[in-house]
């Protein structure tokens, strides 16, 4: 997407569309070099993964780009940054805070990423942020671990780390983001958490448009500090055939979630977002007893 081609009506959307492709291409580094620190396992002698981009155009107003890298660490890991514009259609704008007021217009500029790991004993990772605008704007996202097998250390530091950005940014309440990321992330038609939660954030509009980017761009920072040190402490142990097997079985509940209820899911389908990028979070391989 050339960045000439979207409009930035103001100073915040334009920090936004630089931070998020920043952010993006930080991630992307930081996963490269797990891929290149790979020792002691079945993949090893494999060559370490790299990202393969796609830039992509949205008939309509703006694009996005895919990056998309298949490892030995990483099965399938995407890290998608875009920025789209235009106008909802009648019956969705009802959905959307202040699309009513102004004709359905919006602008959208958010960065997603899904990770699908290779061993069953390093956990899966999502996290999304985003700056939304109407007649109203404001920021959301968050970021939810998936692990196959919980381990307790890897729950407690993910969510110390997270209470730890919220904190830096009063009044942002951990708690309240932590329950509303167990509400989002509950399989319901199962009964069951997606995995061991996170944070999830919507409609961030506090009156300081600062301190609300600010937040989010913790957010980014925090997910890359903690997420790859979870997976440094696995990545290098064998697996059993039982334990990929179990992997794949809660890998389908995972695309269970994501077909069903997610948001960001609809929302891209229903904004005439890239179909392949949108489903991007669907793992590799899964299976259904």
């Amino acid at each position: 997407m050339k960045p000439q081609t979207v409009p930035i009506a103001d100073d915040m959307k334009n920090r936004a569309v630089i931070w998020f492709r920043s952010l993006r291409d930080t991630i992307c580094q930081s996963f490269e070099a797990l891929e290149d620190e790979l020792t002691g396992t079945r993949l090893s002698a494999h060559a370490p993964g790299r990202f393969k981009c796609k830039t992509w155009e949205r008939e309509g107003g703006g694009g996005g780009e895919m990056s998309l890298m298949r490892g030995r660490v990483f099965e399938k890991v995407g890290v998608n940054i875009s920025t789209v514009y235009g106008h909802f259609n009648e019956d969705f704008r009802k959905q959307i805070p202040g699309a009513l007021e102004n004709g359905g217009q919006f602008w959208a500029s958010g960065i997603s990423l899904v990770a699908h790991m290779q061993s069953p004993l390093v956990p899966a990772i999502h996290m999304n942020t985003r700056m939304i605008v109407t007649s109203k704007s404001w920021f959301g996202g968050g970021t939810d671990l998936n692990p196959m097998f919980p381990d307790e250390r890897d729950t407690a530091d993910f969510h110390a780390a997270l209470k730890a950005c919220c904190d830096r940014h009063p009044p942002v309440s951990y708690q309240e983001y932590k329950e509303w990321c167990d509400r989002y992330f509950f399989i319901q038609h199962r009964n069951e958490a997606r995995g061991v939660g996170g944070i999830f954030y919507d409609y961030l509009d506090s009156g300081n448009k600062d301190a609300d980017f600010a937040f989010t761009q913790d957010v980014g920072r925090t997910f890359i500090d903690i997420y790859p040190r979870i997976v440094r402490r696995h990545m290098n142990k064998d697996w059993t055939t039982e334990q990929r097997e179990h992997q794949l079985v809660k890998r389908g509940r995972y695309a269970e979630f994501n077909l069903i209820y997610d948001r960001g899911t609809q929302f891209g389908l229903k904004t005439g977002g890239n179909t392949e990028a949108i489903l991007m979070s669907l793992p590799p391989e899964a299976k259904w007893p």
